[in-house]
């Protein structure tokens, strides 16, 4: 009966309560951020890119920006291990880079606690089971990031997906962010380079 209004009024709630929180809390770091990719990296300081939410819909998630848009002499972008900076790496191995995604939850498109939000070319690859995971808001951390995040195979973190989504509690979103923070602590786990894991779609279409 708790889990079942959890699911359907609670966890929007915390959300809000946690997400604002955080934004007041963070807000010099945020801002110390900022001024550092842009003298760094220049302009725009955060990074936009496409992904999927609930029910499918589309949304921009936003990171702080970690790459230049250093290209070759053709003008074609280097490959993202080249164009990452000493920042972009300290950035994503602390996971500070996804601070402006509070604002993503904010605004009713991520959950601190979900799923992650994936590509909309990995739609068609999902088998009917595996496709549930997008009945619920994609999560800033998730089951699948605290249990070894890119090291597990695809068939394994989409199916902790939906593990997470049959199993949504309080209890249980609380001790994956505890279990986030310490990992964060720590540095375990974390995508401080380039993941050179074959993406879905790549996978799957062999």
């Amino acid at each position: 009966m708790i889990d079942d209004w959890y699911r359907r009024f609670g966890k929007r709630l915390f959300d809000l309560a946690a997400a604002a929180a955080l934004m007041v809390l963070m807000a010099p770091v945020m801002i110390l951020i900022a001024v550092l990719v842009r003298v760094r990296m220049g302009s725009p300081v955060l990074f936009r890119q496409r992904r999927v939410g609930r029910r499918e819909q589309e949304f921009s998630v936003i990171k702080f920006r970690t790459m230049t848009d250093t290209s070759d002499t053709d003008g074609n972008l280097l490959t993202d291990a080249e164009r990452l900076t000493r920042l972009g790496t300290l950035l994503r191995a602390t996971s500070l880079d996804e601070l402006p995604q509070l604002w993503n939850v904010l605004a009713g498109e991520m959950s601190l606690v979900g799923p992650r939000p994936l590509f909309p070319r990995y739609l068609p690859f999902y088998s009917d089971r595996e496709a549930r995971r997008n009945e619920v808001r994609p999560g800033i951390t998730g089951l699948a990031q605290i249990s070894g995040r890119h090291r597990l195979a695809w068939d394994t973190r989409l199916e902790m997906d939906v593990q997470y989504v049959d199993s949504r509690a309080l209890r249980l979103d609380l001790s994956i962010l505890w279990a986030t923070a310490k990992k964060v602590v720590v540095r375990d786990d974390k995508a401080s380079e380039p993941a050179n894991l074959m993406d879905l779609d790549e996978e799957r279409s062999q």
